[in-house]
């Protein structure tokens, strides 16, 4: 078990710095010249996350086989919706990528309108993932009672988190813009 979530998170940290990667890509490091991906790096890079996402969404669903301890009949009540539930988040998390690619687009450029957009999204997305969560935390109650569903709500939690955390320590932080000093 141990050594599946360490896989697991080793498959993050490569998810997570995706948009770190794509950030720093664009700039050279004498600072002058601005570097555009080509179309062939970014098809390449979204193709790749797309493979990270596949892997990461198989070990989530193993972990949380794993942890739920479920009997074979809570099982074929569990994982419809479940695997309901993870297609949903699927297309939402679709969202968050966009956001991320965003930013890594316009990092060096970043104005307050921008910075604005971009975390005006990131809470939106948040906060449609806690109402998706809510919603199959009822789901999951009515097919199996309040303890497997709250059960269901502390693991996914857990590894949402752990996700979030991920993706959050490997970006770069909105650089101090001029904008905000000339208000002062």
């Amino acid at each position: 078990m141990q050594k599946r979530i360490a896989a697991w998170l080793t498959l993050f940290v490569l998810f997570a710095v995706c948009p770190r990667v794509l950030a720093q890509g664009k700039s050279q490091s004498s600072g002058t010249k601005v570097q555009v991906a080509s179309k062939d790096q970014e098809k390449n890079i979204k193709e790749y996350i797309e493979l990270l996402r596949t892997g990461i969404r198989q070990d989530k669903a193993e972990i949380m086989g794993a942890m739920m301890q479920l009997s074979a009949d809570d099982a074929t009540k569990f994982w419809p919706i479940y695997n309901e539930y993870d297609a949903a988040l699927t297309k939402l998390n679709n969202m968050r990528v966009a956001n991320l690619q965003e930013y890594a687009r316009s990092f060096d450029q970043l104005s307050d309108p921008k910075a604005d957009e971009l975390i005006q999204n990131a809470i939106h997305y948040q906060q449609q993932r806690l109402e998706l969560l809510a919603k199959y935390y009822g789901n999951v109650k009515q097919a199996l009672g309040a303890m497997e569903a709250a059960r269901f709500v502390q693991i996914e939690n857990q590894l949402l988190m752990i996700i979030d955390l991920r993706i959050a320590s490997s970006l770069p932080v909105v650089p101090k813009g001029t904008e905000t000093s000339a208000r002062r």
